[in-house]
């Protein structure tokens, strides 16, 4: 068990991380699970857990913290009417099908495919916010049929591989649809609880050798820090939100592209080094 001198810092530093994720879920609908796996990671590797193990743990972690960052943003936009209740119903079961599938494979992959899986996939997700413009379209409506039912699966899976909630991945595909950006955001934090809360469960069952995880951990999630990043994210969820409603987040948006982009690199780094 590592001393007090050890794990004040970082149980600082997670209220801090914590507390940013809480307001870039609220004010994007992307951000919190990335940077919370970033931290998760470096955190544990730093207490000496750094093992074939350590990106599971980040990622279930993370995953449970979207549960309750989820409920707290949906709740939030849903005061404000600008959750789109129908498009949450439908693409429902296949995003919770690709969550499940996510969790299958993620358990029987090394912790250095993960990081490469992440990393590639933040990689591209911050080049998207970097450069993408709101005037793209690939349609004027969200896709139905077979489309929702191939698409569906994918972001749950997806996101769940990299410990995020739907945001990511739902946000850019609403608006490429045509929907207003407030409604993407305020959706695509249901589309987190859709993929975390089956996804949290798969994880409860995964079994990590005891002498490789941190302590107090259930399956693959750390209850201590799952504990101390939703009692900040808590309150600066709602946070996230009012600001999103009141100024324009598209400076903050690029300036979070470019740290997305340096925090996948150097998770490529390490994966491959």
């Amino acid at each position: 068990m590592p001393d007090f001198a050890t794990l004040a810092p970082l149980v600082a530093l997670l209220l801090t991380i914590g507390a940013i994720a809480g307001i870039l879920a609220g004010l994007l609908g992307v951000g919190g699970g990335i940077v919370l796996v970033t931290a998760f990671f470096y955190a544990f590797g730093s207490l000496g857990y750094d093992s074939a193990y350590l990106m599971q743990i980040c990622l279930a972690t993370s995953l449970a913290t979207i549960v309750v960052t989820s409920i707290r943003s949906v709740l939030s936009h849903a005061k404000k009417g600008v959750v789109d209740w129908a498009i949450l119903k439908s693409w429902a079961p296949g995003i919770a099908v690709g969550a499940i599938l996510g969790v299958l494979i993620a358990a029987s992959l090394k912790s250095s495919t993960l990081q490469a899986i992440f990393g590639g996939l933040a990689m591209l997700i911050g080049l998207y916010m970097a450069f993408g413009r709101a005037d793209w379209r690939l349609g004027d409506a969200m896709p139905k049929g077979i489309r929702r039912a191939i698409i569906s699966p994918v972001i749950g899976f997806l996101s769940v591989l990299m410990g995020i909630g739907g945001g990511s991945m739902g946000v850019p595909l609403m608006t490429l649809y045509g929907r207003p950006i407030h409604s993407a955001v305020a959706t695509a934090a249901g589309f987190g609880l859709l993929i975390a809360v089956p996804s949290v469960i798969g994880f409860l069952l995964v079994q990590i050798p005891v002498d490789v995880r941190p302590p107090f951990t259930l399956g693959a999630v750390n209850i201590p820090a799952f504990l101390i990043v939703i009692s900040m994210t808590l309150l600066t969820t709602p946070l996230g939100v009012r600001m999103a409603h009141s100024m324009d987040p598209k400076p903050l948006k690029r300036v979070f592209a470019v740290f997305l982009i340096l925090v996948a690199l150097n998770m490529l780094r390490k994966a491959f080094m």
